[in-house]
């Protein structure tokens, strides 16, 4: 068994939600309401295992923001694994996930140094280092309903831009996706194989220059709209 995830990148619309969720789930010891004023307390802690980036590709007016999610990739070659010099870092072998024991880990950021992602970062309060572990106490446990057994992040998003499943899995949905829209991996060329995948974005439909608006018949209702007169 593989677990991971895949990332929509022609759905997902930055809206950050997966980030917030995934911190209020993992990080912020929080449940319920929170007050309008300092909802934290007055020293905020807790780091980001989920952020998203955004990217602005082609030219105008084929231009198009990409929105695009990072968090650790559970690789199979987890280099974070082989830098760390306590044994922290590990990567299980039932499942593939890479984990960071926290009684171990001294803060000596290699791994950190080693993650080409920037999927890991370093709790000042606790002097360890900490990263998205796929929401390991939520997929394995009984107590919820099956459909709530995916990480923060999945069942959040309000795209429905990020799927979780068993890549060795050929039938299951992310293993699916991946074959159906060519999905990619992330700096393949460094050999780290991460298994979280991301869908490329669909090729956008030509946009129509002002040049070849001029030239088509003007029909339905913009027939009716008056051209502007000179300024």
């Amino acid at each position: 068994m593989r677990l991971g995830l895949v990332i929509d990148l022609d759905t997902c619309v930055g809206c950050h939600a997966c980030a917030v969720a995934c911190k209020q789930w993992n990080t912020s010891g929080t449940s319920g309401p929170l007050t309008d004023e300092s909802p934290y307390g007055p020293e905020p802690s807790g780091v980001w295992f989920n952020r998203v980036r955004h990217f602005e590709v082609d030219d105008y007016p084929h231009n198009k923001t990409v929105n695009m999610p990072l968090s650790c990739m559970h690789c199979e070659n987890a280099e974070c694994v082989d830098v760390c010099p306590t044994g922290a870092s590990y990567k299980r072998a039932e499942d593939g996930i890479v984990l960071v024991d926290h009684d171990k880990c001294m803060g000596c950021n290699l791994c950190a140094w080693a993650c080409p992602y920037g999927a890991r970062e370093l709790d000042p309060a606790e002097g360890v280092m900490k990263k998205c572990t796929l929401c390991i106490d939520r997929i394995y446990d009984a107590a919820l309903p099956e459909a709530e057994r995916q990480p923060a992040c999945v069942v959040t998003c309000p795209a429905r831009a990020r799927f979780f499943g068993d890549f060795d899995d050929p039938e299951s949905t992310v293993s699916r996706l991946v074959r159906e829209r060519a999905g990619q991996k992330l700096l393949p060329e460094l050999g780290y194989r991460p298994t979280n995948t991301y869908l490329p974005p669909r090729t956008a439909p030509p946009v129509p220059t002002d040049d070849v608006r001029r030239a088509q018949p003007v029909t339905g209702v913009e027939a009716w709209i008056p051209a502007p007169g000179p300024r």
